[in-house]
């Protein structure tokens, strides 16, 4: 959502009550907001709100406290009334557009952020809005234009700028495309890198024996897709330290023996330059024609992998496949509303016959498990998978894994093992346009709804496949 303007007039209140002027009531308002502190400003706007149902700056701050809440469908709706009793602003508009967005009604969107910009054709806002619907529609060619033409009248727009790496990546057009994906970090509101250095980013020139440190930025995905990278970068910098998530480190420390990898910021030994884990295909110039290969690059461990093979061995019936099964993404992920699904429409995949299912899946989403219905087991998993080191020995005694798009699917695709991913309608641009196949992993199958969370129709298509699979 994009910033709030504030209306420059008062607010007439009902006889007997103190007039207030309404710019200080929705700057205060507002700096609640902005602060969080969502309960104090919802008091204060319903005040204003009792006593003038239809006050349009008031009902378009409660659209935006909703939205905070989770709550769009309610959000939208009070930006509509805002709208229709006066505040028809190119901000509500814009923002309009944004909440129909979140909630896939994208022909909505779409027409409101078209509304948002015919009254306001130099806010650079509202063409990144544009842009922004426009590549949930897959109409990139569009989004392409919309997000230039937001850097036209604001070249220092950060977001501008990652959308328009998205939909270049996406597009396949990678060398511009890793250039403006550098403004990520630029982004209001993006967490750091990491904490304030004097240290200079690296540019891909060889260290000698001065220590590289490598930031394992972004999602768990993005840092197993990435990982690919560090033998190119260990010929250029032997002495390599690596930052990432306490969880991934038993990975890393297993896929590259020796490397020095920690999780807390106190325990950074000297650098001479940094260099996040996602920067790393720029800088190798990687174009699709030479993604690293070398798979797989990851390989679980053996003794633990002889251990789940025993465990499954014992759980799971004899002569069936065995499937992984992952349908939901960690929820805070910003595009987790398109990319998870309920387990409970991956039903028709219960009634294929020769298959028993093992639940690889971690999270809230695990409680959804007694949702599956049909004739095929659903083995749960969870109490027993303690970090990815696990979920890598699992997979390598697992026939195929169909998952959404989550970290799981990196893993089997690193470790060149045989997985089926359902992906969103607009996908993250590393699976590219319209493609069954991924030069990132060969193993992978990709499978594309021919809409906005048209999940049954991948679902027939994976029920197809599965069947196939498991006559063969």
């Amino acid at each position: 959502m994009n910033e709030i303007t504030l209306p420059d007039r008062s607010v007439q209140l009902p006889p007997g009550v103190i007039p207030v002027p309404a710019q200080e009531i929705f700057v205060v308002a507002q700096e609640y907001l902005e602060a969080g502190r969502l309960d104090a400003a919802e008091r204060m706007l319903g005040h204003v709100v009792a006593g003038m149902p239809n006050q349009p700056e008031a009902l378009h701050l409660l659209g935006l406290i909703a939205h905070r809440r989770g709550r769009l469908a309610e959000a939208s709706a009070l930006v509509e009334r805002s709208i229709a009793n006066g505040g028809g602003k190119p901000t509500a508009w814009r923002n309009l557009s944004e909440l129909y967005r979140l909630q896939a009604k994208l022909d909505e969107a779409v027409a409101a952020a078209r509304r948002a910009v015919s009254l306001d054709p130099a806010d650079a806002l509202g063409l990144f809005n544009m842009a922004l619907v426009l590549y949930d529609r897959l109409e990139v060619n569009a989004c392409e234009s919309s997000a230039r033409a937001a850097l036209d009248l604001k070249p220092n727009l950060p977001q501008g700028h990652m959308k328009l790496a998205q939909v270049l990546l996406l597009k396949g057009e990678l060398a511009e495309g890793w250039d403006e994906y550098e403004w990520r970090y630029q982004i209001p509101g993006a967490a750091p890198l990491m904490p304030k250095t004097d240290r200079p980013q690296w540019d891909g020139r060889e260290l000698g024996e001065e220590r590289l440190l490598l930031i394992a930025d972004q999602g768990y995905g993005d840092v197993v897709q990435f990982a690919r990278y560090i033998p190119w970068v260990l010929e250029r910098c032997p002495t390599l330290s690596i930052a990432a998530s306490a969880e991934l480190i038993p990975l890393l420390s297993w896929m590259y023996p020796g490397l020095h990898c920690f999780s807390r910021w106190d325990d950074t030994p000297p650098y001479a330059a940094f260099c996040p884990l996602s920067g790393l295909p720029r800088l190798h110039g990687t174009r699709l024609d030479n993604v690293p290969q070398g798979i797989p690059y990851l390989c679980a461990d053996p003794a633990r992998v002889e251990s789940w093979r025993g465990r499954l061995a014992e759980m799971l019936p004899a002569g069936l496949k065995r499937v992984g099964l992952v349908w939901a993404g960690r929820p805070t992920h910003n595009n987790d509303i398109n990319r998870t699904i309920a387990l409970s429409v991956l039903n028709p995949l219960g009634q294929v016959p020769g298959v028993a299912f093992v639940a690889l899946q971690k999270g809230p989403a695990v409680a959804q498990i007694p949702q599956f219905a049909g004739p095929a087991p659903l083995l749960n998993l969870d109490a027993q998978i303690q970090g990815f080191e696990d979920t890598a020995a699992i997979i390598e005694c697992l026939d195929l894994v169909i998952c959404v798009d989550t970290s799981v699917g990196h893993i089997a695709g690193a470790m060149g093992r045989q997985a089926w991913v359902m992906l969103p309608y607009a996908p993250d641009w590393r699976w590219l346009m319209g493609r069954t196949d991924t030069p990132w992993y060969p193993s992978l199958r990709l499978f594309r709804p021919p809409a906005p969370r048209g999940w049954s129709s991948v679902i027939g298509d994976v029920v197809a496949a599965l069947t196939e699979f498991a006559a063969q």
